[in-house]
């Protein structure tokens, strides 16, 4: 049997991990795949190994596409399906080349109902999620696309914000604007905007904040 260590589970004790083992496969994922039909999201529940994994919501009449999460080593889904059991009805891709843990979701609902230790690691995690998504959906409500941008750009560099810390590593700008509810001409004209102001400067083709204090000022979130 091959033996995982699998990043949200790897601190409980041997026989629990043994028995994850058991009835976990590691499937694996080219850079651009759609991934996932309804019943494969019915039947099994995912942990990521390695690369990202985009969550997205896409309008098909006017082709806005807004992205909600982007899985990352550790990242467990569809939360929402092994909860309560209904299709969830968003889209995957694999933005690079990914891994993951592929768990039947009837196993891991018994290891709910029946493994205190296993629920002491899935539910704090259940929670941040759901905080992510609060955040979305707030900040999509209340603050303009320049603020949530320089959110993200402050939150990008936050080791303690497990969705965003490093999110922007390799990403595209189009990536960018999907993640903040808005299109790549818009993250440009800010780009633009927040270097003509001395706040962001490219160096390597990276993106660097050159004043954290005054980007904290200028969207007076935190």
């Amino acid at each position: 049997m091959q033996t995982y260590t699998i990043k949200p589970f790897q601190a409980l004790d041997e026989n629990t991990q043994q028995e994850i083992d058991h009835f976990t496969k590691l499937i694996h994922f080219k850079k651009g795949e759609t991934l996932f039909t309804q019943d494969e999201l019915n039947q099994y529940f995912y942990v990521v190994q390695k690369g990202k994994i985009k969550n997205y919501q896409l309008n098909l009449d006017n082709a806005k596409e807004q992205t909600i999460f982007v899985f990352r080593a550790g990242d467990m889904f569809d939360t929402i399906t092994l909860l309560d059991g209904e299709p969830h009805d968003v889209m995957y891709e694999a933005m690079e080349d990914s891994t993951v843990y592929q768990m039947p979701i009837e196993d891991v609902r018994r290891m709910i109902d029946s493994n205190p230790e296993f629920n002491k690691k899935f539910f704090p995690y259940l929670a941040k999620q759901m905080r992510h998504m609060e955040e979305l959906a707030t900040d999509i409500s209340l603050y303009s696309t320049e603020e949530r941008f320089i959110k993200l750009l402050l939150q990008n560099l936050d080791p303690e914000n497990l969705f965003k810390y490093k999110l922007l590593q390799g990403l595209s700008n189009t990536e960018i604007a999907k993640l903040i509810g808005t299109v790549r001409h818009v993250v440009e004209r800010h780009l633009k905007k927040l270097k003509n102001d001395g706040l962001l400067e490219a160096k390597s083709k990276t993106l660097q904040i050159a004043n954290g204090n005054k980007l904290l000022e200028k969207i007076k979130l935190f």
